[in-house]
């Protein structure tokens, strides 16, 4: 993954490391998402051994010396050692990247809900995994690890589609990287926070909203007629244009008003309580309002 640093503020007197980003976002997930299909084919690889060694043996050996062929097995993974960080890893991605296969993707890991019973059609990764198999009543192995093969084949072909999506032109990178550069911005405002600095916080998560919302006004392209619109214009504006509905519009409302007590010195200070939900709430907002 991308390294990541510490920028340093200081208020009164105070020295506060915030969370930043170091380098390319775009090739930060390039890189992962070609290092994690080229680990899957070599656990695929190590999973196909692991099912069929002898035939995988007798096949190699075709064009391969026996001492080749042994020193090639010896370098093949343990598929249940490698196989949990690669899901761990490739579902996140798949999350990010191409969150509509997401539950295809982790359908082919966890057993069908209200399985009443381990056989060929409800056999699964977790179950071979943990070596799991299953006989019926004359002894005939009904279920074993060589039934998830083709699970994990369709896994690996999902985030083969989620590599060529994030190359192709259709989509939006620019929402990804800027998706990023929000939640650092969160971040800050957490550590400020913590610190006991409600009120640079609140500003800091108010400026987070103001630009995500002009992100979705452009990316929808709803006309904003004001030259520095603030977040209630652009709010009313999404609502306008049916972006948003009205409980959004409401919590957006919510949280510009906890945004302009931190903006303007008034006789009430913003209470942490209040800041925190400012902070929660522009996550939950750029998240979800796109």
């Amino acid at each position: 993954m991308g390294s990541r640093h510490k920028r340093r503020v200081t208020l009164a007197g105070t020295s506060i490391k915030i969370p930043g980003d170091m380098g390319s976002n775009l090739d930060r997930y390039k890189k992962d998402l070609a290092g994690l299909v080229e680990r899957g084919q070599k656990l695929a690889a190590a999973f196909l051994f692991e099912t069929s060694p002898d035939a995988i043996r007798r096949e190699l050996g075709k064009t391969m010396d026996p001492a080749d062929v042994e020193r090639l097995i010896a370098e093949v993974p343990v598929f249940a050692e490698g196989y949990q960080a690669w899901y761990t890893e490739a579902k996140a991605l798949v999350r990010q990247v191409l969150p509509d296969r997401l539950n295809d993707f982790v359908s082919h890991y966890e057993a069908p809900k209200g399985r009443k019973q381990l056989d060929g059609h409800t056999y699964r990764i977790c179950d071979a995994v943990l070596g799991h198999a299953a006989q019926n009543g004359f002894g005939n192995i009904v279920a074993q690890p060589s039934n998830a093969i083709q699970h994990f084949d369709a896994q690996i072909g999902i985030v083969k589609a989620a590599e060529a999506r994030f190359s192709s032109a259709l989509f939006d990178i620019r929402q990804l990287v800027q998706a990023d550069l929000f939640d650092s911005e969160l971040d800050a405002a957490r550590s400020l926070l913590d610190h006991g600095f409600a009120r640079a916080a609140g500003a800091m998560c108010g400026v987070v909203l103001e630009h995500h919302l002009a992100e979705v006004c452009s990316a929808h392209q709803v006309a904003v007629t004001k030259k520095n619109p603030t977040i209630a214009d652009l709010n009313e504006a999404l609502k306008s244009a049916a972006v948003i509905d009205t409980a959004q519009w409401r919590h957006i409302q919510l949280l510009a008003d906890i945004r302009n007590k931190c903006d303007h010195k008034k006789n009430v200070d913003p209470t942490v309580a209040e800041v925190t939900d400012l902070v929660d709430g522009v996550g939950k907002i750029i998240k979800t309002v796109h």
